[in-house]
């Protein structure tokens, strides 16, 4: 995001509290990724008098909605869940969150009505979708085909439940918690490489940019890289024999 849309989303994002404070009901953002979310945590206090919320229809969800409005009764947010899976388990090609998401692209759908796609574990479970309520019914009707495999897609009931893959578990060892110290060694990136990264903006712990390569990570701070994944932060398991930190991480998708 350059400076422009940045500046063009701020705007956005006090004309939709302004009009949530004014008219006493609830305003909503399309999906926002990481980065679009960074305009928010910019203009935070500015807007924070008309009550703010963010969802994304799951607690492990990075891209979410911003509600604004605290009209005095509850609202559901207009996100639905949508899983798609191979007609054919058996005959499944082993698809991957880009594929996924660019048969849904194909089929001339914006990125902003779109929110995070799981792919599950077994590949004959196929993935389970959040969206804006709008498109959904469009999505079940026509989406019927991911790369070769044909799919079903079905709208969900209730609270939709994740089952991607669990992280992978892994111990690495570091000098401190530094979180710069952690990514090289989790994604084997030297630390010049791995504070360009913070440098470039490419860095997020707990939903937040930051290019603070020496900060402190804690216990379940979530820190996502872009372009190499993300990963949960544990804490220190033990010292090794060189007296360096011995600490635990949940890798999701690591190659």
């Amino acid at each position: 995001m350059d400076e422009k849309e940045l500046q063009q989303l701020k705007r956005r994002l006090t004309e939709l509290a302004d009009t949530a404070y004014t008219q006493n009901r609830y305003t909503y953002t399309p999906f926002l990724g990481l980065a679009e979310q960074q305009a928010y945590y910019a203009v935070e206090r500015e807007v924070s008098y008309a009550g703010v919320r963010m969802e994304g229809g799951a607690p492990l969800c990075e891209r979410k909605m911003l509600r604004f409005g605290d009209p005095g009764y509850e609202e559901a947010y207009p996100i639905a869940s949508v899983r798609i899976a191979p007609k054919a388990p058996k005959f499944a090609e082993s698809l991957t969150h880009r594929d996924f998401l660019g048969a849904l692209m194909n089929l001339g759908i914006e990125r902003d009505v779109l929110g995070d796609l799981f792919v599950e574990a077994k590949k004959e479970q196929g993935a389970l979708l959040f969206c804006h309520e709008n498109i959904a019914n469009y999505i079940v009707e026509h989406l019927d085909r991911v790369r070769h495999t044909n799919v079903s897609c079905k709208r969900t009931q209730g609270e939709a439940i994740v089952q991607s893959a669990e992280p992978e578990r892994i111990s690495v060892t570091v000098s401190s918690p530094r979180a710069d110290g952690v990514i090289s060694k989790v994604y084997n990136l030297s630390r010049e490489e791995s504070r360009d990264l913070f440098n470039n903006g490419r860095i997020f712990i707990n939903g937040i940019q930051t290019e603070n390569a020496s900060c402190q990570l804690k216990e379940e701070d979530a820190v996502t890289v872009r372009g190499f994944g993300k990963f949960i932060y544990y804490g220190q398991t033990g010292v090794s024999k060189k007296g360096k930190d011995r600490v635990e991480v949940g890798v999701f998708g690591k190659k």
